[in-house]
């Protein structure tokens, strides 16, 4: 199954919006992350795999595979945990597929807590020029998004 979120990349002040494309697939149990993900990103296996259990989902037993599009621009930090959990319960018909004018921030803690990120704000401007009507942030960093104006910002403290 397919399910698809979004989320944002920045370059400095810079960004666009990242599809976020998770498919889960029978055969050997496995995790890739392509679409030039930094190491944080790709460190993001082990958190969202913690998360999803503690926060009493059921982590898949198959085959991940999560494309970060475009793949030629460079995807950092850990605010994509939030987005690539909320598309593997998707992906699982745990989670109705969100939005596609939706986009996701957040890291996650082993627990399913949703920990603040840095640079929400540019973020969240960055968002709204690109037609995203809905931004999904960690608590701690709501205000800060909702300065952006012109969409919805619901924050979350946990998976």
């Amino acid at each position: 199954m397919l399910a698809v979120t979004h989320s944002i990349a920045l370059t400095g002040l810079n960004g666009s919006t990242v599809r976020v494309e998770v498919d889960v697939a029978s055969g050997l149990p496995g995790w890739e992350i392509v679409g030039l993900p930094d190491t944080a990103v790709r460190e993001a296996k082990d958190r969202v795999r913690a998360a999803i259990r503690n926060a009493g989902y059921e982590f898949p037993l198959k085959r991940i595979t999560v494309n970060l599009a475009p793949a030629d621009v460079r995807k950092e930090g850990t605010w994509f945990d939030l987005p690539m959990a909320v598309g593997i319960l998707a992906a699982t018909e745990q989670v109705p597929v969100p939005d596609e004018r939706c986009a996701f921030l957040g890291e996650l803690s082993l627990d399913g807590s949703v920990r603040s990120v840095n640079g929400t704000l540019a973020a969240a401007v960055v968002a709204a020029r690109n037609g995203i009507e809905t931004l999904v942030v960690p608590f701690e960093n709501a205000a800060e998004a909702a300065l952006a104006g012109n969409m919805s910002v619901y924050p979350v403290s946990r998976l």
